[in-house]
């Protein structure tokens, strides 16, 4: 597929994901987000990729929001025909659809913020694992300032990643913040100058590659996301338990040791694209839309 509205560059075990509006300050559109989607089906499929960066084009902004122009109109929902009845699974929106796909990933998602990232464009990262900003890097989570609600999904992840009374003062008064404001509410992972930034991701991205098995990377991602916190540990001890026992008679494990034993850089044999568990996915159907 070619794209229009983003740039997927894939090298050395590392996806670079680069909104490309910059005209429009990268702003969230439709056809951004089927672009985007496809690209992580692309890297979910593609063995080489060991991690995905996202940034933004130009110096400006990694993603302005929504773009409200008539010309993409379809931006907020996933279906632009009217309807009446608010349990019509028509009624979806747009950034949500981006986010639970982004959640799904078998991939890590770094997040390399270069400039404003506003509504969408902050909430799009939410379900990145690791967010990194540049010093002129600023958030906002508006919505209540346009007369909606946070969407997205970003009242499910954003007090998981910055707890409750962070998430409720951001999003109620819709104000504008910093990247140091960000770092300090545990937002994002650490704030870089804007020449650094890019090089930042990609040593992260880079020591996940060099040194890590693909297989548990992967189930490591989804047992953190979705193991429920609960007045008891017995559902991430079920998880954990039949995880470790299958991997640890797998090729990877073995090369694991034994790298370490050679004192070399690990060769893991196993591919996320065939080799996940085979309890892999565990937690069933999603939950019903209605």
């Amino acid at each position: 597929m070619g794209y229009s509205q983003i740039d997927l560059h894939i090298g050395e075990g590392i996806a670079t994901l680069t909104l490309n509006r910059p005209e429009k300050m990268n702003a969230f559109t439709r056809t951004m987000m089927d672009e985007i989607i496809d690209a992580m089906d692309r890297t979910d499929a593609d063995d080489s990729v060991r991690a995905v960066i996202f940034t933004g084009a130009g110096d400006r902004a990694f993603c302005a929001g929504a773009d409200l122009t008539p010309d993409d109109g379809r931006a907020v929902f996933s279906d632009s025909t009217p309807v009446e009845d608010l349990s019509d699974p028509r009624v979806r929106d747009g950034g949500g659809l981006l986010t639970l796909r982004l959640f799904q990933s078998k991939k890590p998602l770094i997040s390399a913020c270069n400039g404003a990232a506003v509504g969408v464009g902050v909430t799009m990262q939410l379900p990145m694992d690791i967010r990194l900003a540049s010093d002129n890097a600023r958030y906002g989570f508006v919505f209540a300032r346009r007369g909606i609600v946070p969407e997205a999904c970003s009242s499910w992840f954003l007090p998981k990643i910055v707890g409750i009374n962070q998430a409720l003062e951001w999003c109620m008064t819709g104000r504008i913040f910093g990247a140091e404001e960000a770092l300090k509410g545990g937002l994002v992972r650490s704030v870089h100058a804007p020449g650094e930034l890019i090089d930042a991701a990609r040593g992260l991205a880079r020591e996940i590659a060099d040194n890590t098995s693909a297989v548990s990377v992967a189930m490591t991602r989804a047992m953190l996301w979705r193991i429920p916190s609960g007045a008891h540990p017995m559902e991430a001890h079920k998880v954990d338990s039949r995880a470790i026992y299958r991997l640890s008679k797998g090729a990877d494990a073995k090369e694991g040791v034994q790298s370490f034993l050679e004192k070399r850089p690990p060769a893991f044999p196993l591919r996320v694209s065939s080799d996940m568990p085979d309890f892999y996915p565990w937690w069933g159907e999603e939950p019903p839309f209605a």
